[in-house]
Formats: structure tokens, sequence, C-alpha cells
């Protein structure tokens, strides 16, 4: 899963995270689910009422006793009307007698059974998702389990669509079963629907037959056990795209306007299911495998078994997709189906294991970055990753094997994801490639189609590596936190040593820390290993002459927060001589505090040339171009990166950095730059316009309304808010209500400037009140002080104004909502 948290975290003003701190106050053991059960097979009839949003069940639910004989069978059925429970016996069916508490089905079964002994109960139900009053998370923003999009085709231009979100534990509420990790059932789902939809589930299609007037009914069987979360459906009006992987169907499913983008947005697939099948060691197991792209998906992304689906992000028109970067749709892509292997062949046998696995499945992320795009994309995704954990304060205090907590929809966050992913790529660092990845695969051989726990994981690395693996793990899987360092150097020239300092300033024990050290001296380099274990770490390493650069972390792999104290003459040379990614973006990063040093600006100029577009794009926005003999410099660089750099995001980022110069000169780069074909470099370039002739800005952003999306939506919105009026009051409402919350936010500040000048009562109300609503909605995740001084800002423009005191009462009004939310 592809957790939607990441999306509202990004709305908030976090710095970097903080000292950590002690663990909170553990709320409560879960243990792994008791199996007084063994869930064999599950055989689903389901039909659906879109009027009244229901799903008619039939479910032949074949179990086991584990370990005990019982007369007893528990099942987890979540709001549903329970119309009749059987025993299938000599064909017949003997009715049971049963209770229910909305939540839990408790079925007497008329005798007991042996354990291993199998036999097979009937139920018909009635599912009630819209009824069922479930609490949802930040993570999963829903607990439904199956979901109706415009069933009565309210809204225009909407598909009509139902699809399934499983986990962590709503799938039972459409289908009676033992809803727990560590169950694992083949499976049989057959769907009647009208017959002009489209239809999708785990498995293969074994049969489509009419069934009766406009309806057909679709059987898809799935002969591998899976977890009961993993079932899924999807119907409603896809089209197909099919490619093949060693004779098995690689499908994908989009809405027909997009099909034609089917495989320049899935393509790879076939690719990466030959790069992990080979890398891991462990052939893809599964029958097929489709990705379908549905409408409002609330979790991002899902590695439904054989059918991964994905939400709307992951279909767009073929301009849209020239937008598109690694980190986005095609990072997904990897990640759930990694999760093939890590989550689906080997399920984490409780919750609380989570980590094996989504930290694999982050992991993985950049394992294909590395293998598609080289080096510098595979370190470049992982810095991501890590920075998006070590942003969060609170995710310091939590260890990654966690079977306390309060809620299993706080597992999915930046500890199970990215902390673990990062906590991977050390380990594989530490063992080195091969045997880390034969410990993986004797890992998923001896787990397969079961369950697996942190401590499984650990002895499969033990054994493929012969090195006792348990001071790895403590730390990083049961305990809390990170290394917070501070590194020192001194060449001590008497005893032609180098030595360096690393003091390690967290609370608690200190991490052991293996490494690699990398001394460049008289034009060469050697690499040293080092293994950091106390507070205090005095390391040497011969050095005749004062070395020229010395880097810690040779591999750039750690986990860790670092005062690196290096000067500018070291990260220069740095930046020439490291090869690596981390070390060059460290470089670039260091510049930025020294603005009026030539040395800095040299470095910075430099990086405009980087090979990474990404350290590009890094080097344009460090760039401080108020620096005269730096402009002078950076702005012919800066007008070659705008026409002709080949990464869509440096042509862009060196747009807007031409146009905060303000300078007429490059109005025609401007102009000539809103005839690309990406949103947006065409934003980049209106905004920078705007920055110089908003008039001219005013009448390209009316000639664009044609087309736009994403960057471009948000820059039309931004040239009316300076330059527009009361025209374009009702285009920006519009954008305002169709964009997704991010994006909502993003135009805040071009609304607010619109509205302190409207004279139109109507229109304030219809402002005031939008952005009222947002804040309110988003005010845990958000620095809300600052919507609140925009507001404010507002009243003050209109104070002027004819509807001053409207305004006033509209803002105080906002304001006395958000301070009460």
């Amino acid at each position: 899963m592809r957790y939607y948290l990441g999306l509202l975290a990004a709305l908030a003003a976090s710095g970097p995270a903080a000292a950590q701190s002690a663990p909170p106050v553990a709320t409560a053991y879960h243990a792994a689910a008791r199996r007084a059960h063994d869930l064999v097979h599950t055989k689903l009839a389901v039909r659906f009422d879109y009027a009244k949003r229901y799903l008619y069940g039939q479910a032949w639910l074949t179990l086991r006793p584990h370990a005990y004989a019982t007369d007893t069978l528990r099942l987890d059925a979540k709001g549903m009307n329970i119309k009749a429970v059987a025993l299938v016996a000599g064909g017949g069916q003997q009715p049971l007698q049963f209770s229910y508490n909305q939540r839990q089905l408790l079925i007497h079964l008329g005798r007991a059974f042996q354990p291993g002994e199998a036999y097979t109960v009937y139920l018909d139900y009635v599912a009630k998702p819209d009824e069922l009053v479930a609490t949802a998370g930040a993570a999963i923003r829903g607990a439904k389990g199956l979901y109706f999009i415009n069933p009565d085709s309210a809204v225009a231009g909407k598909p009509r669509q139902i699809w399934t979100q499983g986990e962590p534990d709503a799938n039972s509420a459409w289908f009676p079963t033992i809803d727990e990790p560590n169950q694992k059932t083949t499976q049989e789902i057959s769907l009647t629907v009208p017959a002009y939809y489209t239809t999708l589930s785990n498995g293969l299609l074994v049969s489509q037959v009419p069934a009766g007037p406009g309806l057909r009914t679709d059987t898809w069987r799935q002969d591998l056990p899976h977890a009961p979360y993993l079932a899924m459906l999807a119907v409603g009006d896809f089209r197909a795209t099919k490619d093949t992987w060693r004779g098995k169907e690689v499908s994908y499913y989009l809405e027909p306007q997009y099909a034609p983008q089917a495989r320049a947005i899935f393509g790879k697939t076939p690719r990466m299911l030959e790069f992990f099948s080979e890398r891991l060691g462990v052939a893809f197991p599964w029958s097929k495998y489709s990705q379908v792209v549905c409408r409002d998906f609330v979790a991002g992304a899902m590695e439904n078994t054989t059918a991964s689906l994905f939400g709307e992000q992951a279909q767009g028109s073929a301009r849209a997709l020239l937008d598109w970067q690694y980190a986005g749709v095609e990072r997904e892509i990897a990640h759930e189906l990694f999760h093939h292997w890590f989550g689906d062949y080997v399920t984490a046998e409780s919750w609380g294991n989570l980590t094996v696995n989504e930290s694999f499945a982050n992991f993985s992320e950049v394992l294909w970055a590395e293998h598609e795009y080289g080096p510098d994309a595979g370190a470049q995704q992982a810095d991501l990753s890590r920075q998006k954990y070590l942003r969060s304060p609170a995710s310091a205090t939590k260890p990654l094997a966690r079977p306390v907590y309060a809620a299993k929809d706080d597992l999915f966050d930046a500890v199970t994801y990215e902390k673990g992913g990062a906590v991977l790529n050390m380990l594989r660092a530490y063992l080195g490639e091969e045997v880390f990845f034969r410990g993986l695969q004797r890992y998923l051989t001896q787990q397969a189609l079961g369950t697996g726990e942190v401590h499984q994981l650990r002895l499969a690395l033990e054994a493929a590596s012969g090195q006792d693996l348990n001071w790895f793990f403590n730390q990083w899987y049961f305990r809390a936190g990170h290394p917070v360092v501070t590194i020192d150097y001194q060449w001590q020239a008497a005893r032609q040593r180098q030595a360096v300092v690393v003091r390690q300033t967290q609370p608690g024990l200190p991490f052991q820390l293996p490494l690699l050290v990398e001394v460049h001296a008289q034009g060469r380099a050697r690499r040293y290993p080092a293994t950091l274990r106390h507070a205090v770490d005095t390391l040497y390493f011969p050095a005749p002459t004062r070395p020229d650069l010395v880097l810690v972390d040779a591999q750039q792999v750690l986990l860790w927060q670092q005062d690196d104290r290096k000067s500018l003459t070291e990260l220069a040379y740095q930046y020439r001589h490291a090869p690596q990614y981390l070390a060059r973006r460290e470089a670039l990063r260091a510049a930025q505090s020294q603005p009026a040093n030539p040395l800095a600006q040299q470095l910075l100029l430099a990086g405009l040339a980087d090979t990474s577009p990404a350290l590009r794009e890094l080097a344009i926005g460090l760039l401080d171009l108020q620096q005269k003999p730096l402009r002078a410099r950076a702005a012919p660089v800066l007008a070659r990166l705008a026409a002709t750099d080949p990464a869509v995001a440096v042509r862009a980022a060196a747009l807007a950095a031409l146009g905060a110069v303000q300078d007429a000169r490059y109005a025609a780069l401007f102009t000539q730059a809103l005839g690309s074909p990406s949103y947006r470099v065409q934003a980049a370039a209106l905004l920078a316009l705007l920055a110089i002739h908003p008039a001219q800005a005013l009448a390209r952003a009316t000639a664009l309304e044609a087309d736009h999306q994403g960057a471009l939506t948000g820059a039309l919105v931004a040239v009316y808010g300076r330059a527009g009026g009361a025209a374009q009051w009702p285009s920006v409402l519009a954008k305002y209500d169709a964009a997704g919350p991010s994006q909502r936010f993003e135009m805040l500040p071009a609304l607010g400037e619109m509205l302190g000048r409207l004279d139109d009562p109507t229109a304030l109300a219809q402002g005031i009140g939008r952005i009222r609503a947002l804040t309110v909605e988003y005010k845990q995740f958000i620095d809300y002080k600052r919507i609140i001084a925009l507001l404010q800002q507002v009243r003050q423009q209109q104070a002027t104004r004819p509807a001053a005191r409207q305004a006033a009462e509209l803002v105080a009004q906002a304001v006395a909502a958000i301070e009460a939310a």
C-alpha cells in the first residue's frame, strides 16, 4: 500500500526532526491473532444494488480447526444483514444457530470438528458499506471496504465504479471472513454486473456467462492462498491493455480516455517483473498481474494479489505524462509489484510486523530507480524517503517492529515505510549485495505462501551471511530513533595521521555503526572500514600529508542526522571528486549558506551542469541571484537550461529563477516557453511573465484556458490573483473546487490576493468560506496561523472598500471557527 498521509504531511510546515525523546507510554500490546481455525477456501457470489449502495452476497467458506477441536466459529462481518447460515453437508445445507453483534458473527456448528477436519459453512448476507459506522485514519481514509463511486451518475463526467479496499481489516465489511493477516485462503468470486461493465478480481477470469437481461456474471479464481485483506474487486467502464511476461498475462485497466497512455504509464511492468524475479531468486509466483486505476481511492495504491489498485493519480493525458517524475507513479508501480513477494507471497504475521511488508516495498523504489536510471537516481529516491522520515519528530519515538500501538492505521507511517526502507538499504550495504539477496531468497522460500515476522527475516539473513545479526535488529527494529552525530576532523602532522571524531548526541545508548571512511590525498582516494560503538569515537587513518577530503560513510547509506564540520574548500573538493549523489548534494547545499563567497558561487555554477537532473534543479534553486556577479554568470546558463535542458523539472526551475530576476530581456524566452507541451514548463513561463508584464500574462492565461492541468492550473489562478478581476473570479472558484487538498493550499495566496481587492460581497463569502472549510479540515497537518494571517490581510485590504464590514465579519467568523477546530 502507498499510504495517503504523505499528501497531508506535505502541507505541514515541518522542519528537521527535533531531538529524540523517550517513546510514548504504551497503549496496548497486540499479539498475533489466535488461529482457532484455518481459512482454507473462500467462494463468493455477489451482485450490487447501485441505488441502495448494497452488495447482496452468498459465501461458502471452507475451514479447518487449527489445533483444538471446536464446535463454534467466529467470523468478522461488519454492518451486515445476515439472512441465513448453514453447514454444507451431503449435498444439502443444515441451518446453524448464530449470534451477531454487527461486528462479529458467532456460529454454533452443531458438533465438534477435530483439528484438520475440513467443513464448509454457507452464508446469505447483505453488505451495506455506506451505512457502516467505521473509523478511518489519516493513512487510509476509509474503512468501508466496498465503495460505490457516483452510483447514481449524479456527477457529470465522473465514471460509475465499484471497488474495494481491504487493508488492514475492511474486507469483512463486504464478505464474512476471518479478517486477520495470518490467515491464508484460496478464492473464487463471481460478480453479477451490468453487461457493459468490465470486472477485475484476484486470479484468472475463468468464465463469463449471461445472467439475465442486461447482466453478466464473471467468475475469477485464485488457486494460490493469500490473506483475506488482499481480496479485491473492481467494476466499471475500464479498457484493458494487455502485455505478457513469461507466458503470464500482464494487463492495465484505465478509463477509456486514458487507455492510449496505458503502456506509457504501466508498460515497464514486464521488465520490473523480470528484474525483481531475477534479483530475488524467486520468480513472480502468481497467475497474472493486473493494475487498475479507480476514482476517489482512499489509500494511494494497494497491492491486492494479482490486481493492484491505484488512485486516479496513475492516469493522465499524454501531455500530463511529460511532467511525471519517477517519485510519482513509476515508484508506486514498483512498490505495489514488490509487495507480491513481500506482503502477498509472504505476509506479515501480525500488524505489528508490518515492516516485513511495507519496508520492503519502500526499499524496492530505490532498487528499481538504481536499475532503470542509475546510481544517482537510486540515491536520490533513497534520500527523498530518508528525509521524509527525518522531518517527522514523532517518528523518532517509534520502533520498526511495533506490537504496541493504539490503532492499526497508526502503523502506516514514515517509520514503517521510509525508515524501514532505509534500514534495509543499510543492511544491504553491510552484508553485501550477493549475501543480502541470498538471505531474502531464503526468507521467501522458507515462508512461501505463509507468514513472516522480523525474527524470521533475521534468521534467514544470518543463515545466508554466517553472522549473528541480533545487534543490528535490536537497534534498528526493536529500538526507536536513529543516531544524531557531529563529525570533526584534525590532521596530526607530527604523527602523520588524520583523526576523525564522531560524537553521538541522541538520547539513550550509542548505535553500533559499521561504515567506510574515504580519505582523499595527493590525487588518490582510499577506503577504510571502521565501526562506531561509543558516544564519542575517534578514528585514525594514515595521512603523511593533510588530506584534501575525508568522507565519513563513503557508501552514503547511514540513517542518521549529521553535523559534518567540513570547510567550504573541502566541500568544493568533495563535489568535484566524490562521485556519490549525496556527497555532491551536501556540497551544493553548503554553498547556499555563503551566497557572497566566490567559491560557493563557483560551486553552484558547477551544479548547473551536474549529470543529475535533480542536482541541476537543486543548484538553480540555491542560487542567490541578488548577487550581481553571480547573476551575470548564471543568467546565460539559466537561459540555456530553460530552453534546452532535457529534464522538464530543470527547464521549469530555470524559468522560475529568471522570472524572479524580473528582467524584461527574458520576455521572449518566457513567451516561447509558453508553447511547450509541458504544463509544468508553461506554468513556470507564465509566472515568469507575470513578474514583468502582468497584463500580457493575463492575456496569455486566458488563451491557455482551453487545456490546463496540474501546475498550469495553479499558475492560471496565480495570474488571476495578481492581475485578474471580477470577470475571472468564477474561473478561479471553479479551479479551486476541482483541485485536491494540496493544490488548494497552493492556491490560497492568489485567492487571498484576489479577495482583497474584489468589490463583490458574494465572492467574499464564497472565497473566505472555502478558506475556512479547508483550514478546519486539515488544521492538524498545517501551520494554520499562516492562513489566519492571510485572512487578516484580506480584511485589511477590504477596510477602505464598500464591503469592509462584511469582510470583517466573515474573517472574524472564519478565524473563530479555525481556532475552535
